[in-house]
């Protein structure tokens, strides 16, 4: 058992340790249930709750979220339409999102995929400066697509 100053009092029967509990108007928690004998602590259940919480928050708070962005393409997609698209994605890993680069094969469209490979080396060469590439072009069904991260 530990006692409400943090000090190790050593084993004690349950009811003595109920005993010390309530004559400090504090609690008796069960802090490592599984350690042999268990090891309880006399403290302020309410006050232990909130701290916990409040760290929880606080880790919270301090996680980043990573945002997924997608551009989407075809294969005809003309360099005038292209050139919108880069921009954002550009504007997009700059502020610290990753960004998705998908081409949709549309009917024969698919017998032709380096046209959307060589569209997709092109892409990251014109974001190579912002941007590395996260997963290399892959073929998934009639998409293909790749996975660009910002730069550190």
């Amino acid at each position: 058992m530990i006692d409400e100053d943090g000090e190790n009092v050593g084993v004690v029967t349950l009811k003595d340790a109920l005993t010390r509990a309530e004559a400090a108007e504090l609690d008796l928690v069960e802090v490592a249930p599984n350690a042999n004998p268990p090891v309880a602590r006399i403290m302020n259940f309410g006050k232990f709750l909130y701290e916990k919480e409040k760290k929880e928050r606080e880790a919270r708070k301090a996680q980043t979220k990573i945002e997924i962005k997608e551009i989407q393409l075809r294969p005809k997609t003309t360099d005038h339409h292209k050139g919108f698209k880069v921009r954002d994605a550009q504007r997009w890993l700059e502020h610290g999102m990753k960004v998705r680069v998908t081409i949709r094969f549309r009917g024969r469209e698919i017998t032709y995929p380096e046209l959307a490979l060589e569209d997709l080396r092109e892409i990251a060469e014109e974001l190579a400066e912002v941007s590395d590439v996260e997963q290399a072009p892959k073929l998934e069904g009639r998409t293909m697509f790749m996975m660009l991260a910002p730069k550190k």
